[in-house]
């Protein structure tokens, strides 16, 4: 299969030509594609987060820890003194990157849910949410935001299926068809709970018709 640093630098090379490409094509600003290449170069990395001992996982989890104590130390700093501030932020960080990135290993499997069309729209919708209401961006540049994140996410699993064909041998490896897919067919309740994710998830997303006016527009630039 293809290593943290093909899918790394695949999905950020995709992403920033494509960033590229829409700021020619004047759908969005040179400084508002540059965080869309680093969101596919994310989204490159992000199904891996179920392999155990990836660089995936610690980057991702070590990530969130810090942007779980960024947010921490805005909400406390008016309610805790600095010595009680600092050791909550420690807290947030320990339990972060440490205790959540355990029980998340206890309960994730590799090539699992985390590899599949399924997780990988659903985590560009949850991208496109979070960007629309907490960051206050447009509704294009929020769906613009998902689709990066999920793009690389599909970069990633097109790279595992490619890298499970042995040209030399022509044969496929048995790894071959564990990534690209609908959902994990060994577990199909979790699909069935991830659906219910996107039913919930629904209500919050930024208005559809932005969605259709961005690609129509992306299509007719390169028509």
């Amino acid at each position: 299969m293809a290593n943290f640093r093909t899918h790394f630098g695949v999905a950020l090379g995709g992403g920033a030509l494509a960033a590229y490409a829409g700021w020619q094509a004047s759908l969005w600003s040179f400084n508002e594609g540059w965080p869309l290449a680093i969101l596919t170069a994310f989204g490159g990395i992000l199904p891996d987060i179920d392999s155990d001992h990836s660089h995936a996982i610690r980057l991702i989890f070590t990530l969130l820890a810090v942007l779980a104590v960024i947010a921490g130390a805005l909400w406390l700093q008016s309610r805790l003194a600095p010595g009680p501030l600092v050791l909550a932020c420690g807290g947030l960080y320990l339990g972060v990157r440490y205790l959540a990135g355990a029980i998340f290993k206890r309960f994730t499997v590799h090539r699992g849910i985390w590899h599949s069309l399924l997780a990988s729209l659903l985590c560009g919708m949850g991208t496109a949410a979070m960007s629309f209401h907490l960051l206050a961006q447009p509704a294009p540049m929020a769906w613009a935001q998902g689709l990066a994140l999920s793009g690389g996410a599909l970069v990633h699993l097109l790279l595992d299926e490619l890298y499970s064909v042995d040209l030399v041998g022509s044969r496929l490896k048995r790894s071959f068809g564990t990534a690209f897919k609908l959902f994990d067919y060994r577990e199909p309740g979790n699909a069935v709970l991830w659906l219910l994710l996107g039913v919930a998830l629904a209500p919050w997303l930024p208005p559809w018709p932005t969605l259709l006016e961005l690609v129509n527009r992306g299509v007719a630039s390169w028509s």
